[in-house]
């Protein structure tokens, strides 16, 4: 798949070939949403809980005699219907986790890549490079690559200042391309890929 290769200043310097088994395979959109409602899921924390008649402190006796008062039998004043009183079914610390195969995973990862690919989403740069880290800087590039709304920047290793510059941009998140995850290619309109985050993502997910 040819796309078109840019520079920072948004100048169309050329074209460079993105894998087909990549960036270009039909998008299997049962196993996109199974993966994005798998890492939605790994990321509850599971730890609500109440407590039960049992671990409610106080209600040892029997808060009145069984006959002769008028009123209804009462054993415990932490039973379910008093004020104070145990929780009936609430939620306890669980886990949420949901397992997946690895080759469905990068299925997942390779159908919304394509996704984006087909929709024009994708802007592939030669290289991300910054002197110092500026904000205006970052928004300039942005916008000299037409992206006017919220992208994801995958670099192919720890660039300090190029992920100091998009920090305070919103809806604007810098990513290392070995992290790459469906909720965050889901959850952004533009995808920019430098050459060598692009070497990075061909390299595990086109095997």
């Amino acid at each position: 798949m040819q796309v078109p290769l840019y520079n920072q200043a948004g100048e169309q310097i050329g074209t460079t070939e993105l894998s087909d088994k990549v960036f270009g395979i039909e998008p299997n959109k049962p196993v996109m949403h199974q993966a994005l409602v798998r890492q939605l899921a790994n990321a509850r924390q599971g730890n609500a809980d109440t407590k039960t008649r049992a671990q409610v402190a106080g209600g040892g006796t029997k808060p009145w005699r069984q006959k002769g008062t008028g009123r209804a039998r009462q054993g415990s004043t932490r039973a379910p219907h008093w004020r104070h009183g145990g929780i009936v079914f609430g939620p306890t610390p669980r886990s949420y986790e949901q397992k997946m195969p690895l080759k469905m995973r990068r299925l997942a990862l390779r159908s919304a890549l394509s996704v984006k690919a087909a929709e024009g989403q994708i802007r592939v740069v030669d290289d991300l490079k910054m002197d110092a880290p500026k904000t205006r800087d970052m928004e300039t590039i942005l916008g000299n690559l037409s992206i006017q709304s919220s992208a994801l920047i995958l670099l192919p290793e720890a660039n300090p200042i190029v992920q100091k510059s998009a920090a305070n941009i919103p809806d604007v998140k810098t990513l290392h391309a070995g992290y790459l995850n469906v909720r965050d290619l889901l959850g952004y309109n533009f995808v920019v890929l430098p050459l060598g985050a692009v070497k990075v993502i061909e390299g595990y997910l086109g095997k």
